[in-house]
């Protein structure tokens, strides 16, 4: 009967770590990497086992304002229609990642609504440790190829936060 509880007991806990968030899921701000200034509010989260990142609000931008600059369609992007008349926010622009570990994604990408321009996209968790990351990041990599691209350190957030930039 001791064996039993102890089977059940490691069985909800491997279901329960399994069906755990990973960490990059959730609600984050981008921060420019210059002014320090946040950008924009972002929700991550995880679809048929890809990974996806949409603009909740914009700051200093009106929040109903078009991609424009985007061209009419990219490959693979996850949203029908012509995607320089989409919105800004609540648009997918980060598509189709797949976990390599918990914590870190790859081999999606990126679409840079204010260029126009598709990235290959990489994005990994860094978890606060008080030295050089004092709260909970997000590394959002995009990447021309060959690794030649740059990274952006968003902070963790709430939803409140990351939905009401203006």
């Amino acid at each position: 009967m001791k064996k039993m509880i102890l089977l059940a007991g490691v069985l909800l806990l491997w279901t329960g770590l399994r069906l755990a968030a990973d960490p990059v899921e959730g609600y984050w701000v981008s921060v420019d990497d210059k002014t320090g200034k946040i950008t924009a509010g972002w929700e991550i989260y995880q679809n048929g086992g890809k990974l996806f990142g949409k603009i909740l609000s914009i700051a200093g931008f009106p929040q109903d304002v078009k991609a424009d600059k985007c061209k009419d369609s990219y490959a693979g992007f996850p949203v029908s229609g012509k995607v320089n008349q989409l919105p800004v926010t609540g648009t997918p622009w980060i598509f189709g990642l797949t976990m390599d570990k918990p914590g870190q994604w790859s081999g999606g990408h990126v679409v840079d609504p204010d260029s126009g321009n598709m990235y290959k996209c990489k994005i990994s968790y860094r978890s606060a440790d008080g030295n050089r990351y004092k709260v909970d990041t997000l590394e959002m990599r995009g990447e021309i190829g060959l690794g030649i691209g740059r990274s952006q350190y968003w902070r963790k957030s709430t939803l409140s936060e990351a939905g009401s930039l203006h």
